[in-house]
């Protein structure tokens, strides 16, 4: 009797067993109607490309006459133009990332936003430069990978190097004399871009709390230094020429377009630099017109000071 119960209840929970199976694995009412969703529209989907295609043409010929008639508007709007795209300038422009200990958090995300615009200006240049980023490594790497599912990775005609930008010269030691250091505290100042030549970013986010660091660091590999012209060309702006490392490299872009390096700054740096300039100016001017007119009320005293000892004597 018990091996009957057992033989029982086993079959039972066979039975269960099976019934719960089949319920997992009956599709949904609501799967059955997308899926026959999705069949009718792949059924129909060549007739719907007919339909288009005829009714594209159909268009065109309608349009045809209206135009043989006279009766098209000569103001349509054009079409418009496909970018005419340029061949690179020749040039390479490398964003050395080798500063990740020199700065804070959020100097490491305002830096990894100044790549992404540098990439973006290089992306619509007329003459595009290959774009190199060196050094890519630590709180850096960490940031850009965390930024649209490693998005940078994506990035067209763009190279990213775990190692520095030594590696220029490893092959070719000859090279390491093409190669420049762009940074505001050189003594050398760059009269023009060269096609065969390499140019250096400091990709540091406060320049100003690290002075001579890129300088320092260019001397320490052997490598030639140059800073932006500014000074020559905007004598006006009394700031700190220190820029971001996109507005670096925007000024590069717009120097290859115009070969003119005022019309460059004038294009990238804030207005508002030179509102701030013609301003101190004004105030340097009502100063001096102030210590002026100061001096002179005192020579006056004096000289009445004068005559009135004469009178008395």
């Amino acid at each position: 009797m018990d091996a009957d119960q057992d033989a029982a209840e086993t079959i039972e929970q066979n039975a269960s067993n099976g019934g719960e199976q089949g319920a997992e694995t009956r599709p949904s009412k609501s799967s059955l109607k997308k899926a026959a969703r999705r069949e009718k529209f792949a059924a129909t989907k060549l007739e719907r490309r007919t339909k288009e295609k005829l009714a594209k043409k159909e268009k065109k010929r309608i349009k045809a006459e209206k135009r043989a008639a006279g009766e098209l508007s000569e103001e349509e709007p054009p079409k418009p133009k496909k970018r005419r795209v340029n061949p690179p300038f020749g040039g390479k422009v490398v964003v050395d990332l080798g500063f990740d200990d020199k700065m804070s958090e959020k100097e490491v995300f305002s830096l990894c936003s100044q790549l992404a615009y540098t990439y973006s200006a290089n992306r619509h240049a007329e003459y595009p430069f290959s774009l190199i980023f060196t050094s890519i490594n630590g709180k850096s790497l960490a940031r850009l990978e965390s930024l649209n599912d490693s998005g940078f990775k994506r990035w067209a005609n763009t190279e990213w190097w775990a190692e520095g930008y030594e590696r220029l010269w490893e092959a070719d030691p000859a090279v390491k004399q093409t190669v420049v250091y762009l940074t505001a505290d050189s003594d050398e100042e760059l009269t023009e871009l060269k096609p065969d030549e390499t140019y250096i970013i400091g990709g540091l986010c406060d320049h100003n709390r690290y002075k001579n660091m890129c300088l320092n660091k260019a001397q320490e590999s052997g490598v030639r230094t140059a800073r932006l012209p500014i000074g020559t060309y905007l004598a006006d702006l009394r700031t700190r020429k220190v820029l971001t490392v996109n507005q670096a490299f925007e000024i590069l872009v717009h120097w290859t377009d115009m070969r003119d390096w005022e019309a460059a700054f004038q294009a990238v740096i804030p207005k508002r630099k030179f509102e701030e300039s013609s301003k101190e100016r004004e105030k340097t001017a009502a100063a001096n017109t102030v210590d002026s007119s100061s001096s002179s009320s005192k020579i006056v005293l004096s000289v009445e000071e004068l005559e009135a000892q004469a009178d008395e004597s």
